[in-house]
């Protein structure tokens, strides 16, 4: 069988969800457009003027009537991103915590890495990440291990790549933030993926810093807890759990950092 084409900034959409982005949508969608030439914005049913701050600008609005959450946004975006026969999918939020030049380095990844689910980790910079933030990351990554039976790094980061074979899945049975993790574990458990995290910065509003940042809509203990009982009882009910256990230590998080900045 004869290598894939390498993946380029053409092949690729970069998928944006968005609730209440006003305050930062239109330099998101400007870092992205800088260096990818499809990105498709998911207006979730925002009631401030997340759409008009961008209307001027060559990017797919798509939109919601009604808030249904992260989980259908990005399904709207992956419909939209397949419907064009593009190879795969780079996500991020539209509040700004992600930088849009990290983006290439996730591609460069998955390349290297063909067919994974590249994850941009919040490695660098961890001391401007609250530590309830760490420690709701660590026990989400613990979480999703049982899921996919294999150890992950940052599991709750939204800036991923996706191939188009995981795009392509359907009936995932989650919603809302639900929804990244059960990709994860329905694209291990039915296509064979595996993660591969690639190291970028922690992006928080902190002292000395002028950076604004709305309110996060992830809330760390009402959806850690609905993400974690997702999991516990998708791992119940298919069982062999000491076999499950060994199998996940026997499979440490796979990490690329093969481009990281002097």
């Amino acid at each position: 069988m004869n290598d894939p084409l390498p993946l380029s900034p053409n092949d690729v959409a970069v998928l944006i969800p968005a609730l209440n982005e006003a305050l930062r949508i239109r330099e998101v969608v400007q870092g992205a457009l800088a260096l990818f030439p499809h990105v498709i914005v998911v207006d979730d049913g925002s009631d401030d003027d997340t759409t008009q701050r961008i209307a001027d600008l060559p990017v797919i609005v798509l939109r919601h009537r009604q808030r249904r959450g992260k989980g259908d946004a990005l399904r709207t975006g992956f419909l939209e991103a397949t419907r064009r026969g593009l190879r795969g999918v780079l996500t991020m939020d539209g509040d700004g915590q992600h930088a849009a030049t990290d983006l290439p380095r996730l591609l460069a990844c998955a390349n290297r890495h063909p067919g994974c689910i590249i994850i941009g980790a919040r490695l660098r910079k961890r001391a401007a990440q609250p530590l309830y933030r760490r420690l709701a990351n660590a026990f989400g990554d613990w979480g999703i291990a049982w899921g996919t039976h294999y150890q992950v790094v940052d599991s709750q980061s939204g800036q991923r790549f996706y191939p188009a074979e995981v795009i392509a899945l359907r009936d995932i049975p989650a919603e809302g933030f639900v929804f990244e993790a059960q990709l994860l574990i329905s694209a291990a458990r039915q296509l064979g993926t595996r993660c591969v995290s690639v190291p970028i910065d922690s992006r928080y509003r902190c002292a000395g810093s002028d950076e604004q940042f709305r309110p996060s809509h992830f809330r760390p203990l009402q959806d850690l807890y609905r993400i974690t009982r997702h999991i516990v009882l998708f791992a119940l009910r298919h069982g062999h759990v000491w076999r499950v256990y060994r199998t996940i230590r026997a499979n440490p998080p796979l990490i690329d950092d093969a481009d990281s900045r002097a």
